[in-house]
């Protein structure tokens, strides 16, 4: 599994992410909040309490959740 060691939030529900052997790059996720986990990361200021877990995945204070190995796919192949 790849974990995430950092993520900063950019504009239009863009995240920066870097994983632990170096990988980096942006992911746009606007299309993808919807339902009701991601609905509440609509709101920007929401969005920007993205953290990471024990685990190396990002988190949100309601328990939403990405898996930091389909992230490490997607911006690996940009």
């Amino acid at each position: 599994m790849h974990k995430i060691t950092n993520v900063t939030t950019k504009p239009h529900y863009t995240l920066a992410i870097t994983f632990e052997d170096g990988t980096s790059g942006e992911v746009c996720l606007k299309d993808r909040l919807f339902g009701p986990m991601f609905e509440p990361l609509k709101d920007p200021d929401y969005f920007a309490k993205v953290k990471i877990d024990q685990f190396g995945a990002l988190c949100w204070p309601n328990e939403a959740d990405l898996a930091p190995d389909a992230l490490y796919q997607q911006i690996k192949s940009h």
